[in-house]
C-alpha cells in the first residue's frame, strides 16, 4: 500500500474535473451524470462504476457512496475518488454490483469551507462553515416538511430511490478525535476489519463516540443506531433520526453506513478505562459549555452586529449567521442534557469525546461569526479573533491532537465502506 502524504482535499469543482477525466479513460465501464442542481445552480454529480461485465446501472445490486453531506467534512470527496479508482482495478467488489458515488452533496456549503490543506486546527477554523440542520442535506428530512426539503436533499432521496442500494455509505470526518462507524443495521463481522484498519494506520477508535451512548455496540467504535422510542437516542440526535436520509435506504432493505475519521487523532478518546466522576465531568463541562457560548452569544447580540432577522440582508454574511445562530440556540438543550441525564459510570473515553464535542459547538459559532466581522471590518473582530486562537490552541493541547494525513484519513474510509459491504453480501449468502 502507497500513501501519498502531500494528498490535499479536492474542491467540488476539482472533484468533477478529476471524475470527468476518469469517466473519459474508461467510457465503456464508468460514467458521470448529474444527479440534480444545488441551491446556488452547482451541479450535483454522480460517478459510477459498472458492475464487472456490465454497463453502469445495469447490475443486480448497487452501493451508493455520499460525501460531502457536512461542508466541514472534505474528506469524503477525495475519497469517493479513491475508492472509485479501487473498485473500477478490483473486479471483487464488482461481481453483480454498480458503485454510485455522489461526489458532494453541499458544493456550496463545500465552498464557503475553504481547507485544501490545513495545518493547524487554527488554520482549519480561519475559514470554517457548517450550515444549520436544515441546509444539510441528509437531515434536513429530520427538521423540515416534504414541501421545503432543499434541492440537495431531494437529489440524493431520488437517487436512492433509482438506486435502491444493498449499502449507502456515508463518508463523515471529525475534525479532532477518532474514528467510528455509526449502522442503521447491524452488520455483523464489521468490527475486525474496522478495528485491523485503525490499528495499522494509527488511528484511535473512539469506542465511547459522544453521539452514540448508550448505542448498541458490536464491537470497539461500531455503533447501531436505535430503534424508535428508544431512551438510548441522547441529545446529539434531538431530531428524528429515522426520517433522515440515512434511512431512505431501508424501504429497499438497504443498510446505511456512516464512517467517521478524524483529521487530528487523539489517544483520549481511546481510552476504555473507567473514569473517576462522571457525573462531576458532565457538570463542569455543561458549565463551560455555558460559558464559552455566552462569550460568543454576547458579541452575536452587540447592537452594531445587527441581530435579528435584518442580519440576513447581507447575502455573503447570511450563512455564517444562520449557522451561528442554530448553533448557539442547540447549546442550551446540550448543556441541560449532559446535567440532567448523567451517567454513574462512563469510560474516560466516552468524557474524552463530550469535552471535544462541547469545544467544538462554542468554537465553531466564534469562528463562523469571526468571519462575518472581519469582513466588515468590525472592532469585535481582533477579540474574538483572539478567543478563537487561544480555543484552537488549547483544544489541540489538551487532547494531544496530531495530524493524520489525507491519504491515510481516505484509505481508512476506503477499507471500511468495501468491508462494510464484504461483509453484508457475506450475510445475505449465508
Amino acid at each position: 500500500m502507497t500513501l501519498h502524504r502531500d494528498m490535499r482535499y479536492p474542491t467540488p469543482r476539482e472533484l468533477g474535473l478529476a471524475a470527468r477525466a476518469l469517466a473519459d479513460e474508461h467510457p465503456g465501464e464508468v460514467r458521470l451524470r448529474q444527479a440534480g442542481t444545488s441551491r446556488a445552480g452547482q451541479p450535483l454529480w454522480v460517478l459510477s462504476v459498472a458492475a464487472t461485465g456490465g454497463a453502469p446501472g445495469g447490475a443486480d445490486r448497487n452501493v451508493l457512496v455520499v460525501a460531502g453531506a457536512h461542508a466541514n467534512e472534505p474528506v469524503g470527496g477525495a475519497t469517493a475518488l479513491s475508492l472509485a479508482r479501487r473498485v473500477l482495478d478490483d473486479p471483487a467488489p464488482r461481481a453483480g454490483c454498480g458503485w454510485h458515488f455522489l461526489l458532494c452533496a453541499d458544493p456550496d456549503g463545500a465552498d464557503l469551507h475553504r481547507t485544501p490543506h490545513p495545518y493547524s486546527l487554527l488554520d482549519y477554523h480561519r475559514n470554517f462553515f457548517r450550515p444549520p440542520g436544515p441546509e444539510q442535506p441528509e437531515w434536513a428530512p429530520s427538521l423540515l416538511p416534504p414541501d421545503r426539503l432543499p434541492p440537495e436533499t431531494l437529489a440524493l432521496m431520488a437517487l436512492i430511490d433509482e438506486l435502491r442500494p444493498v449499502l449507502q455509505a456515508s463518508l463523515h470526518a471529525t475534525d479532532l478525535g477518532g474514528s467510528w462507524v455509526q449502522l442503521t443495521r447491524d452488520v455483523p463481522g464489521l468490527a475486525e476489519p474496522f478495528g485491523t484498519s485503525a490499528a495499522e494506520l494509527r488511528i484511535p477508535v473512539e469506542n465511547g463516540a459522544s453521539d452514540a451512548a448508550g448505542w448498541l455496540s458490536p464491537g470497539p467504535g461500531i455503533f447501531v443506531i436505535p430503534q424508535p422510542g428508544s431512551e438510548a437516542a441522547g441529545a446529539f440526535h434531538p431530531e428524528d433520526t429515522r426520517l433522515s436520509t440515512w434511512y431512505h435506504a431501508h424501504r429497499y432493505a438497504g443498510t446505511t453506513a456512516i464512517v467517521e475519521v478524524p483529521m487530528w487523532a487523539s489517544d483520549l478518546v481511546d481510552d476504555p478505562t473507567p473514569h473517576p466522576d462522571p457525573r462531576g465531568a458532565l457538570q463542569m463541562l455543561a458549565e463551560r459549555l455555558t460559558a464559552d457560548a455566552a462569550l460568543v452569544a454576547a458579541v452575536r447580540s452587540g447592537d452594531d452586529v445587527r441581530p435579528g432577522p435584518q442580519a440576513y440582508e447581507d447575502p455573503a454574511a447570511a450563512p455564517l449567521l444562520r449557522a451561528v445562530d442554530w448553533t448557539l440556540a442547540l447549546i442550551p438543550r446540550i448543556a441541560a442534557e449532559w446535567t440532567a441525564g448523567a451517567p454513574a459510570e462512563a469510560s474516560a473515553a466516552y468524557i474524552a469525546s463530550i469535552d471535544a464535542f462541547g469545544r467544538r459547538l462554542s468554537l465553531r459559532a466564534a469562528a463562523m461569526l469571526l468571519r462575518v466581522l472581519r469582513t466588515q471590518g468590525h472592532p469585535a473582530a481582533p477579540g474574538l479573533d483572539r478567543l478563537v486562537t487561544w480555543w484552537c490552541e488549547d483544544f489541540a493541547a489538551r487532547f494531544g491532537a496530531r495530524w493524520v494525513p489525507v491519504a491515510t484519513q481516505v484509505e481508512h474510509q476506503s477499507r471500511i465502506v468495501l468491508a462494510a459491504y464484504d461483509r453484508l453480501v457475506a450475510a445475505d449468502r449465508a
